[in-house]
This record gives C-alpha cells, sequence and structure tokens, in this order.
C-alpha cells in the first residue's frame, strides 16, 4: 500500500469509523496507529515499525498472532457450513465446545450459554439471575452488588454494574439495578491498617450492603477475581473465598466474572477455582476462548442453580435470551482449535514458569522516580505514575494523561502499552517468552524515563527529596 493511498485509508478512518469510547472532541483528527500485519506477540504498523503488543490486543490473544492452524480451522468451517439457527438447530462445533468448556470449569459449572463477547455474556448472566428468582417465585430479588474500579462491559446491563465512574460521565445506566461497594485496593488502604484488618472492612461491606438492602433484594454479587481495566487490583488473599461465603449465607447468587482472567492469563483455564479456591454460580468468560481470533463469549451456570428451575421446577418457563450468533458454529471451531493449541503446547504450565519472572521485572519498575505502584497477577501488569504534584491542583490535567505520555514513548521504542488515566496495563500473549519478557520490560523502563524527562522539562516533574 502506498503512502499516498494509504492516507485516504487514514481519511476513511476518521470520517466513517466510530471507534469503541471515541472522544467527540478528537473526530476526524485523529492520527491513530493502524496495525496492519501481526506474527507472534508483535504487531506491524503502517509504516512497518514492529512492534510488541503489550496488551496482547484487548487481554485476549493468548496463543499469538498468525496461526495458521487458527486459519485453516475457520476456514474448512466456512467451507463446511458457516451458520445455523441456534433457536431450533445444533452443529457439532458448538456441542462439542461447550462440553469442552463444561470440562474445565470448576466444580459443576456444565450449562454454557453462547454469547458474542464478554458484555453479552455478563448481560445473560445478569438476565439469568432475575429469570432464575422469577421462575423461584422472588421477582423482587433483583439488585447487583458491584464494586468501584470494576469493568464488566458496555452493554446496557454491563454497563450498569461497571464501577468505572468517568465511564458513566455522559452515559446513562440502570443505577436502580446496582449498588456498588467501596474501592477493593489493599493499597489503598488507611496509613498503619493491616492487610488482614482491611480484608475484614471489605467483607463487612458487602454483608453490610445485603443486610441493609434486604437479602430478599439482591440476586447477586459480580466480581471479576482481578479488576483488570480498573488497574489491576488484586483483593487480598481470602477475598473471594469469604465473599461467597457471605453470598451463600444470605441466598446471593455469586457470579465470577473472568472475561480476562479465563483461559490462561493466570496459568490456569479458570482463575477462580484453582487461584482464588472458589466455585461460583456463574462465570462469564470471552476474550481468551477464541484467542481474538473470532468474536465469541460464554456464560457457565452452575448445576446447581440450573436444576432449581428445570424439569419439574421450570413452572413452564423458557429463558428468552439469546443471540443471532449464539454458539457460531466457524466462531466454536476457533475456539476448539484455540483450546488444543493451548493444550497441546503446555501454555498454562508455562504462564506459570514465567509468571515470577514477569512479576519480578514488573516490581523492579519501582525504583523509577515517576512510578508510584505497580502491581500484577499471572501474565497481568500495571505501571501507576505518580501525582505529579498533590498540592497543585493544575496539574491534574497532567496526571489523567500520564499514561499517554509513557504509551507515547513507549511505541516509538517498539512497545504498545493500554493507557489508563496515570496507569499502563499490559497483558501480552502468553506465548511470551522470558526473553521476549526482558525486552518488553526494557523498553518500558526506557518509556517511563523518556516520559519523566519530558515533564521535567517542563517544569511539572521535580524529584522528590
Amino acid at each position: 500500500m502506498s503512502l499516498k493511498n494509504f492516507e485516504q485509508i487514514r481519511s476513511f478512518d476518521n470520517e466513517n469509523f466510530v471507534h469503541p469510547w471515541e472522544s467527540m472532541k478528537k473526530v476526524g483528527t485523529n492520527s491513530r496507529t493502524f496495525a496492519e500485519t501481526a506474527e507472534g506477540i508483535y504487531l506491524y504498523d503502517e509504516n512497518g515499525q514492529k512492534l510488541i503488543d503489550g496488551p496482547g490486543g484487548m487481554w485476549c490473544v493468548q496463543i499469538g498472532y498468525g496461526r495458521k492452524e487458527m486459519a485453516e480451522a475457520i476456514a474448512d468451517q466456512v467451507h463446511k457450513m458457516p451458520y445455523y439457527s441456534p433457536w431450533n438447530m445444533s452443529a457439532s462445533p458448538s456441542a462439542l465446545l461447550a462440553r469442552k468448556i463444561a470440562e474445565r470449569a470448576p466444580a459443576d459449572l456444565k450449562h454454557v450459554f453462547f454469547t458474542t463477547c464478554g458484555s453479552t455474556a455478563v448481560d445473560t448472566a445478569i438476565r439469568f439471575v432475575h429469570f432464575y428468582n422469577n421462575v423461584r417465585g422472588k421477582p423482587q430479588k433483583k439488585l447487583i452488588i458491584s464494586r468501584e474500579k470494576s469493568y464488566h462491559g458496555s452493554t446496557y446491563l454491563s454497563a450498569t454494574v461497571s464501577g468505572k465512574t468517568r465511564d458513566k460521565d455522559w452515559m446513562d445506566t440502570a443505577s436502580e439495578l446496582v449498588h456498588f461497594l467501596p474501592d477493593v485496593n489493599p493499597g489503598r488502604r488507611s496509613e498503619g491498617m493491616s492487610i488482614e484488618d482491611y480484608l475484614e472492612d471489605k467483607i463487612n461491606d458487602l454483608e453490610t450492603a445485603i443486610l441493609t438492602i434486604g437479602a430478599d433484594k439482591v440476586g447477586a454479587f459480580i466480581a471479576e477475581p482481578v479488576l483488570a481495566s480498573g488497574g489491576v487490583i488484586v483483593p487480598p488473599k481470602g477475598y473471594h473465598q469469604q465473599c461467597l461465603e457471605v453470598c451463600r449465607r444470605h441466598d446471593v447468587l455469586y457470579i465470577s466474572d473472568e472475561v480476562v482472567t479465563g483461559f490462561g492469563r493466570l496459568g490456569h483455564w479458570f482463575a477462580s477455582k484453582e487461584v482464588f479456591d472458589i466455585e461460583p454460580d456463574l462465570i462469564t468468560c470471552a476474550k481468551g476462548l477464541t484467542s481474538g481470533y473470532v468474536p465469541m463469549g460464554a456464560c457457565l451456570i452452575s448445576d446447581r442453580i440450573f436444576s432449581e428451575i428445570s424439569g419439574e421446577h421450570s413452572q413452564g418457563s423458557s429463558f428468552s435470551n439469546g443471540y443471532t450468533y449464539s454458539g457460531h458454529p466457524v466462531a466454536a471451531a476457533a475456539a476448539l482449535k484455540n483450546l488444543e493449541i493451548i493444550e497441546n503446547e503446555g501454555l498454562l504450565e508455562h504462564v506459570r514458569q514465567v509468571t515470577p519472572h514477569f512479576q519480578n521485572r514488573l516490581r523492579e519498575l519501582r525504583k523509577l522516580p515517576l512510578v508510584g505502584d505497580t502491581r500484577g497477577a499471572g501474565l497481568i501488569g500495571c505501571v501507576e505514575g505518580r501525582i505529579v504534584d498533590p498540592d497543585n491542583p493544575d496539574a491534574l490535567e497532567i496526571d489523567l494523561e500520564m499514561g499517554a505520555r509513557i504509551d507515547r514513548h513507549c511505541q516509538a521504542l517498539g512497545l504498545i502499552v493500554r493507557p489508563l488515566l496515570n496507569m499502563c496495563v499490559f497483558s501480552p500473549p502468553l506465548i511470551i517468552t522470558s526473553e521476549q519478557i526482558d525486552e518488553m520490560f526494557n523498553l518500558l523502563e526506557q518509556g517511563i524515563l523518556g516520559a519523566t524527562e519530558d515533564l521535567r522539562s517542563e517544569g511539572l516533574w521535580k524529584d522528590r527529596q
């Protein structure tokens, strides 16, 4: 593609392509990087620059790019049969995939409802909670308890239960359906407070909310094992277990949102049981299910709650929720091949093997003056920048764009990170090697130092004594 032709493509992007989280102020004037080709953990932009894909797409490209076997599996299914109606028919790839997921899910989560993405998986989970309580004769038991800094999607219901307040500045939600608990970041606990006392406070937050609202009105608690888009927040050890115990005491369903943590990100098929020792009532997943090669999500439902409202207990009901592309055979074929690759190449074991090195390199960044905190789990990391000047309200704008400054420097060096206000987050493909981890963190460190020098030269940063 010639540069002249590419500039025309860029104009189409600005004039016609409305991107997610589109800044209305910048409409028509953006100069976005174009990812044109990809291989392994690397993207290549419109100029041919080689870039490490730090975010792994959007937390999702588990097996890396350029997998010929994925392309062949997708093409083969397209040739055989690209689509069927899931309303009154089925197809082998969809049924087989449901079985494969059920075999890898914890406990009795063996009922698999296919969706198109993580948002629709969460939407489905919430609709199932409401449906479940309607069939049980408890139509008032609908409220969902969520948490500040959580992210669960952008459909109306999934956005409603997401706790990132900036995403709601201009958007409506069904706010009457949700109650938010305070931040669960142990790094934000009061000075002198022990982690044990902080954990007790967080559990009390949940139980107090249920008792205050009324257990007869609370349908479910939804929680990411790790709050990913909220800044890779890992709650204190034992948090999820104790939350589940509270939910069980009060007949409140537990939804574990594993859209990010599922399919290997923490070194296991699902993190709920293997990492956090819980057996939730519902699990939502997407992203790593197909490694981003095609869109697909799923909502897993435990047999315990399914059996309460099916068969002789069904009241003649139908779960009238679904999508034209639920269980899409091409997506199912892609997911099956993706699971096969993860298994055959031992990627879960590989993640567990390289995680200590990844997390150690992440912690080492705390030595940099601009870095206030780092945190992570498995192959997920977050670098949080220090507040530029806590006594200067005018510095707020710099704090909010600190991540973007770091990202610009990193990209010039050959690394993409995902900026979130004063943070950068990353979740590289699971195939990343120890050597590539070093390459990524070396570039990230250089990018942070470059952003620091910019702030110094602008008179916006002075190293603390």
